[in-house]
Order: structure tokens, then sequence, then C-alpha cells
């Protein structure tokens, strides 16, 4: 069993950053299948960016197009967290966003979220205009 709570939510304006961080529980961490995903009021829940073990200490990361280039993905499997830094934030990044976690080695694109089977909580993030 894996247990997933999130942080580092909040309210910012337009054009700020904020990190989010999502501490894992489980040894076996490091091999997990770790991915943000988002959820706005009367919307579905939306892939983020997601990050993948690829043997030795090879990862690879994935992101929407929405988010590429101002989201950042990153792990510290040391302290078993998972970390989410958003910069330049739109209004239109305002949701609930979740992490979320599968003990699978894939290379398979992981964009789903029937793909992960623990998730953590939720944390606000706001977005001002």
């Amino acid at each position: 069993q894996v247990q997933l709570v999130e942080s580092g939510g909040g309210l910012v304006q337009a054009g700020g950053s904020l990190r989010l961080s999502c501490e894992a529980s489980g040894r076996t961490f490091s091999s997990y299948v770790m991915g943000w995903f988002r959820q706005a009021p009367g919307k579905e829940r939306e892939f983020v960016g997601s990050i993948s073990w690829r043997g030795d200490n090879t990862y690879y990361t994935d992101y929407a197009a929405s988010v590429k280039g101002r989201f950042t993905v990153s792990r510290d499997n040391a302290k078993n967290t998972l970390y989410l830094q958003m910069n330049s934030l739109k209004p239109e990044d305002t949701a609930v966003y979740y992490c979320a976690a599968v003990g699978t080695f894939t290379r398979a694109t992981m964009r789903l979220p029937s793909q992960y089977t623990y998730w953590g909580q939720g944390t606000q993030v706001t977005v001002s205009s």
C-alpha cells in the first residue's frame, strides 16, 4: 500500500510560481511511475506531467502541451518525494492538483488517470489575474 500526501498549494498571482510536493510512503518509491494531474470545477481530471524510471539512474519525464516549458516534474528518492515546480502560472492553471503513483516498469506514456493505482487527496492551486 502506498500513501501520497500533497502540499504546497495556495493562491498566487498570474506570472508567479509555486512548488507542489507529494510525499509517498513505501520502500520502492524509486521505481514507481509518478504523475501529476489536475481537476478544475466542472471539468475532467487531466494529465499534467509524469516521471518514469528507465533503469539505472535514468528517468523519463512527460508533460501535457499546456504546461510544457512552464512546469517541471522531479523526484527525490531519498526523501520519497515528488515535486511539481510551476512557473509562469496562468489563471487557467487554477485547479485541484493530485499526485498519483503506480508500481510498474513501463515505457508507455502514462497520461490516463486509469493507469494509476494510488492517489493523494489533492491540493488547491488558485491563480488570480
